[in-house]
C-alpha cells in the first residue's frame, strides 16, 4: 500500500482546489466560516451518521455552521430522537439507517460520523469517496491496516477529514500551548512523557438477550464477529470490548498520545520499541484472543514504555492523575483539561506563548473551536488542526500498545516500513478478519 504522508497532502490540495474536486455551490474561498448567520446559500448541508451521545453533541456543533439535512443511525430511537430535537433535526431532517443511503444523497456536502469505533473507518472512506468532507469522532481506527487505508483515501480523494481529537483545538488552548512549550524548548531537551489515561471498566458476566425493537444489532456488529446481543457490547460500553475498540488505549490514548508525539516531533513517525511493564486484563487470553465472552475484555490496568528514534520515551499508564506529565533537562510541568502546571508554566507570566506560534500550529488557522477549524478546511481545502496522517501515527502506537498487551511481549516497530520487525504473528495483528459483506476495501 502507497505511504502518505502529510507533506504529499499539502502538495496535492491545492492543485485539487483548481481541478480535481468538485465544489459545492456555497463554497467561497472569499470568506471564512467564521459567520454563523450565513445566508442560507453559504451554509454547507449536513448529514449525521451515529446520534448517540458523542453524535448528538457533534450534530449540535456542525449545525452551527451548516443545515442538518439527513440523520442516520442503526437505532431508530437514536435517529428519531436527533431529528426531532430543534438542535439537530428540528423536524426537517430525513431519517436513514442504512448510511450508505445517506451517502447517496448529492445535495449533501459534508457528514459527522459518531458510531461506535469499529464503524469509523469504512463509513469514512465510503463517504470521502463518495465526495464529501467528513468530521469523524476518534480513534479513527479500530487497527492499524485501517489508518494506512484512510490515508490513501484522503490523499486520493483530496477530501478534507478532520478527526475528533479536540484537545488540538479547545480546552483553553491549555494542550496546544502544552506543545508550543516544548517545541520552543522551553523544558530543554525532552526526556520522557507520561501519558495518564485511566483504567478501563471491569464487568461481567453479562447475560445475553433478545436486541431491543428499533435496533438493527447485525449492521451494529458491522466488520465484527456475529455474537448474540449482549446490552453490555452496544451503545456506551462498547469500547472494553476488544471486537469493537481497543479500552483506554485507543480511547483516551487518542487524545493524550497524539498530544505527546505532536509535541516531541514524532507526529510523522512511530515508536523504535513498545515494552509492557504492566498489563491486566479482566479476562484470559490465548495467541491475544480473549477465551471468555460475557466480560469486558480489555485492559483494564497497563504500563506500556514506547521509545522513540529521539531518544524520548512515552510511557501510557492507567494510574495516576489524568493528563500529560512532560520531563525535559531543563525542568518539567503537567497539563491536563482542568489545569497546566509547572515552573516552565509560571514562567509564561513573563515570556509568554505568541499567538502566531500557536496559529502556526494549527497550520496558520485561527484559534477557536474544532469544528469550526473543520469548516474552515472545508472553505479553504486546507489540512485540519487534526489531520488523518498524524492521528494515523498517534494511534498506532496505541494499536501497538494493545498488541503488546494482548501477547503479552516486547515489539519492535519499523515506523518507515510500518511494520512489526522480526514478530510475524504480532504483525498479522495490524489487521483483523472481517466478517462478510462488511470488508474495508479502498
Amino acid at each position: 500500500m502507497r505511504k502518505t504522508t502529510r507533506r504529499d497532502f499539502l502538495k496535492s490540495s491545492a492543485a485539487a482546489t483548481a481541478g480535481g474536486v468538485l465544489l459545492p455551490s456555497w463554497f467561497t474561498l472569499a470568506r471564512t466560516i467564521a459567520s454563523e448567520s450565513q445566508a442560507p446559500n453559504d451554509r454547507p448541508r449536513v448529514g449525521c451518521i451515529g446520534l448517540g451521545g458523542m453524535g448528538q453533541g457533534d450534530a449540535q456543533a456542525a449545525k452551527r455552521y451548516g443545515d442538518i439535512v439527513a440523520i442516520c443511525d442503526v437505532d431508530r430511537s437514536h435517529a428519531e430522537a436527533a431529528a426531532k430535537n430543534p438542535r439537530i433535526g428540528n423536524g426537517k431532517a430525513d431519517v436513514y439507517e442504512d448510511y450508505r443511503k445517506l451517502l447517496d444523497r448529492r445535495d449533501i456536502d459534508l457528514v459527522t460520523i459518531s458510531t461506535p469505533d469499529h464503524w469509523h473507518t469504512r463509513i469514512a472512506i465510503a463517504a470521502l469517496k463518495a465526495g464529501k468532507d467528513a468530521y469523524c469522532q476518534k480513534p479513527l481506527t479500530l487497527t492499524i491496516d485501517e489508518g494506512k487505508k484512510l490515508c490513501q483515501v484522503v490523499r486520493d480523494t483530496k477530501r478534507v477529514l478532520q478527526v475528533g481529537t479536540q484537545q488540538r483545538s479547545e480546552d483553553g488552548n491549555k494542550f496546544l500551548k502544552a506543545v508550543a512549550m516544548v517545541r520552543e524548548g522551553r523544558i530543554g531537551k525532552v526526556k520522557k512523557v507520561t501519558c495518564a489515561i485511566g483504567g478501563g471498566d471491569v464487568g461481567g458476566p453479562f447475560k445475553t438477550e433478545m436486541p431491543p425493537t428499533g435496533l438493527n444489532w447485525d449492521m451494529w456488529l458491522g466488520q465484527a464477529p456475529q455474537v448474540e446481543y449482549i446490552k453490555e457490547r452496544c451503545h456506551g460500553t462498547f469500547r472494553w470490548w476488544y471486537e469493537y475498540s481497543g479500552g483506554k488505549l485507543t480511547d483516551w490514548g487518542a487524545h493524550h498520545v497524539d498530544i505527546a508525539q505532536w509535541a516531541i516531533g514524532m507526529e510523522e513517525s512511530g515508536p523504535t520499541k513498545v515494552e509492557v511493564l504492566l498489563g491486566k486484563h479482566p479476562v484470559p487470553f490465548e495467541k491475544g484472543y480473549p477465551t471468555v465472552h460475557d466480560k469486558f475484555n480489555t485492559a483494564s490496568a497497563f504500563l506500556v514504555r514506547c521509545v522513540f528514534p529521539n531518544e524520548v520515551e512515552i510511557h501510557i499508564r492507567h494510574d495516576t492523575e489524568n493528563g500529560i506529565q512532560f520531563e525535559g533537562e531543563k525542568g518539567s510541568f503537567f497539563v491536563s483539561r482542568g489545569r497546566l502546571t509547572g515552573a516552565p508554566v509560571d514562567d509564561l507570566k513573563n515570556n509568554p506563548i505568541p499567538d502566531k506560534v500557536l496559529i502556526a500550529l494549527r497550520k496558520g488557522k485561527r484559534l477557536g473551536s474544532h469544528m469550526g477549524n473543520f469548516m474552515e478546511c472545508v472553505r479553504d481545502r486546507s489540512m485540519p488542526v487534526s489531520d488523518v496522517f498524524s492521528h494515523h501515527r498517534a494511534l498506532t502506537t496505541c494499536h501497538l500498545a494493545n498488541i503488546a498487551l494482548r501477547l503479552n511481549r516486547k515489539l519492535r516497530w519499523d515506523a518507515a516500513e510500518e511494520q512489526i520487525v522480526g514478530d510475524a504473528e504480532a504483525n498479522a495483528w495490524q489487521q483483523r478478519e472481517q466478517r462478510k459483506g462488511y470488508e474495508i476495501t479502498v
